[in-house]
């Protein structure tokens, strides 16, 4: 008996819906994406085995390095303009429009307000490569608290995150926490990283 042939069909498949497809997708991640801002210092977080996520927005962040420095940012730029005007006032320390705008552009900080007019003089290049002296937290000269106080006024539903270095001294993070129990705020969140057993 002879062998029936199949015929041969093409395997060959037309791909241009999947790159348009893949060319629509990669669009949408590029202009969706929110990058992340830089920080003015880096902070090496403790370990935990919590998984809670820090919402995207209403939050500001309290860092603390390893040399106990204090740094300070909410997120926002119209909240930042406000809480620069509330500062101003409270300090008498007139900021011009270019030092408002450049303060409403960058995420975190770390100079007292005295200093804060020469630091937002600077171009944002040199700002990074200088070493910030930290926001005073201190019984004596609590800066800190008014920056706390005044970004509750502009934002009611802002949330605290307090992100320690893990090598910081404990008085500074028991004084943070001070500061943000006298403003009010008793819940917040610390900053850590996901122990590698909890994955």
């Amino acid at each position: 008996m002879p062998k029936v042939k199949v015929p041969r069909k093409s395997t060959s498949v037309d791909m241009t819906a999947m790159t348009d497809v893949a060319f629509l997708l990669l669009t949408f991640f590029m202009l969706a994406t929110k990058f992340k801002p830089d920080e003015p210092v880096i902070v090496d977080t403790p370990s935990s085995i919590s998984e809670t996520k820090l919402p995207d927005v209403d939050m500001m962040m309290i860092s603390i390095d390893k040399e106990n420095r204090v740094f300070f940012g909410i997120d926002g730029q119209q909240k930042r303009d406000s809480l620069l005007d509330m500062i101003s006032a409270k300090y008498k320390v007139a900021f011009t429009e270019s030092e408002k705008k450049e303060f409403s552009l960058i995420s975190a900080f770390g100079v007292p307000v005295a200093q804060l007019k020469q630091f937002l003089s600077l171009p944002s290049a040199e700002r990074s490569k200088i070493k910030q002296p930290g926001i005073p937290s201190d019984s004596l000269n609590n800066e800190l608290g008014d920056w706390i106080w005044f970004s509750r006024l502009v934002n009611k539903n802002i949330r605290v995150a307090v992100k320690g270095d893990q090598s910081t001294s404990f008085p500074v993070v028991k004084q943070v926490m001070n500061t943000l129990q006298d403003k009010k705020m008793n819940k917040f969140n610390f900053i850590t990283t996901l122990e590698r057993g909890a994955e």
